[in-house]
């Protein structure tokens, strides 16, 4: 729905916040949320390679000022929350696991994940090296992550299609041999249009893949070349169906704001999207990322007023059709009683841990006393070569107590159903009393708000996420 107050109808950029956890150990959120054109940064999370902005302006951000508030208006309707020293956890949150796959057919000129076109070099053997690596790396973890129960698992690239089915399967098996998989735990895999196989497809489910990713991206041909993808709109239509044939559930991702769409196009996409009958789709602003084709040679975009029209139009649509908008970008229509959210996604959201395994994954694991952040070796030969001497990782720091707020509100604030103040203590093992000033003053900006004991942003905080998490900021 288009904004109506003439105030603000001329600069309505929308402010989102950049992915922020390192590509690709976070599958979450690395799509492209928003657009960034002439922002400048607005603050750096230390120790993270995201950069959050906010715009330029300040002045044309609207804000409703409360007629009074207080720390007790900011926690009003709020439980009381268990205390907390700032000594350390009283119990580690849950464990995901994400398995990155680094290759691809073609890198598309917007993308700037750790993806590489040498999958035709990739022979069988080379394949069979890369699953022993990834084996190794998650065998030399497991005294971080010991005898804790793994709640989900996202193989993702790249594009993880590629990999044959007894490929899957074994690396599915080695996981199991190693961890303990919660029961009824959610497995993805993404899948690329381009890449889609029905006797794949079924050996992917055989293995124990439960739930399909597949990077639609448009359904429009000629967006679809302008993007550089390697797929049709007749192939993604034939993927959709191969994957509700073999998966449980299906997520697609779409995006908007493509080079030279109109509103009507996007519109389009999103009504065949509906039609599919999929139960979840992500929808992302296409953004020019540094170090990208686009980035140096950009195409031309729809502008900022035009971008915000088909956010609201996306977001007015999914929802007539039934699809909750539970976070920035995700959208899930529940099924027969289901929860049709990604549980993956939800994990990273309420600042649970994940180790990354492969090149260029990242985790978050905690202790009692510390939250640490690791990376493995980025390019994949140098991963590969680090696995013959058991060196998989390159960096690993711990969290500074005081960046652990800003960086668990980052999480949980893009939730629109915002988080229980417990959450935040049980994860940081900080009292509440750290986030009680900034959150008064995002509640008097307009932008914070307590519902049924959640605290969660207003729909005009979700829509300058950037200037609300700005408050949270070490």
């Amino acid at each position: 729905m288009a904004w109506r107050d003439h105030r603000y109808a001329a600069r309505r950029r929308r402010l989102r916040l950049r992915p922020l956890l390192p590509d690709p150990g976070r599958r979450h959120d690395r799509r492209r949320t928003a657009a960034r054109r002439k922002e400048p940064p607005l603050a750096s999370r230390p120790g993270a390679g995201a950069t959050h902005r906010a715009s330029a302006d300040r002045d044309v951000i609207p804000i409703i000022p409360l007629a009074s508030s207080s720390a007790e208006d900011f926690l009003r309707g709020v439980p009381p929350a268990p205390t907390a020293a700032g000594s350390g956890l009283a119990a580690p949150p849950p464990l995901a696991l994400y398995v990155h796959w680094p290759w691809c057919v073609k890198k598309c000129p917007y993308c700037d994940f750790n993806s590489h076109e040498s999958h035709r070099t990739l022979g069988e053997d080379s394949e069979a090296a890369y699953l022993a690596a990834l084996i190794g790396d998650l065998e030399a973890a497991l005294p971080r992550i010991w005898n804790r129960p793994v709640v989900s698992v996202f193989i993702g690239g790249g594009t993880p299609s590629l990999m044959r089915g007894e490929t899957v399967e074994a690396l599915l098996a080695a996981i199991r041999m190693r961890v303990p998989l919660h029961p009824g735990a959610e497995i993805t895999l993404e899948a690329n249009p381009g890449t889609a196989d029905a006797a794949k497809f079924a050996a992917f489910r055989a293995a124990g893949v439960n739930r399909l990713s597949i990077g639609v991206q448009s359904f429009d041909d000629a967006k679809l070349v302008a993007l550089g993808r390697i797929h049709d709109s007749a192939e993604a239509h034939r993927a959709i169906e191969l994957a509700l044939r073999n998966f449980e559930r299906v997520n697609l991702d779409l995006m908007y704001a493509l080079p030279q769409q109109t509103l009507a196009e996007a519109r389009q996409d999103i009504t065949t999207a509906i039609r599919t009958g999929v139960s979840h789709l992500s929808a992302y602003h296409l953004t020019l990322e540094p170090n990208t084709p686009f980035h140096h040679a950009p195409p031309p975009l729809p502008d900022d007023d035009l971008a915000a029209d088909m956010q609201e139009m996306v977001e007015a649509l999914l929802g007539a059709a039934g699809f909750d908008h539970y976070e920035t970008s995700a959208f899930a229509k529940p099924a027969s009683g289901t929860d049709e959210r990604c549980r993956h996604n939800l994990n990273y959201w309420t600042f649970g841990d994940y180790l990354g395994i492969g090149a260029g994954a990242h985790s978050k694991l905690s202790n009692h006393e510390t939250i640490w952040r690791e990376a493995r070796h980025r390019n994949p030969r140098a991963y590969l070569q680090g696995a013959t001497r058991g060196d998989f990782t390159s960096t690993r720091q711990s969290i500074a107590r005081a960046d652990l707020p800003g960086e668990f509100m980052m999480n949980a604030l893009r939730l629109n159903a915002g988080f229980a103040p417990r959450l935040f203590v049980e994860r940081t093992g900080l009292p509440l009393a750290v986030i009680e000033g900034p959150g008064l003053a995002a509640r008097r900006a307009g932008l914070l708000e307590t519902v049924d004991g959640y605290i969660r942003p207003t729909p005009l905080g979700r829509r300058f996420l950037n200037q609300l998490l700005a408050g949270f900021l070490a």
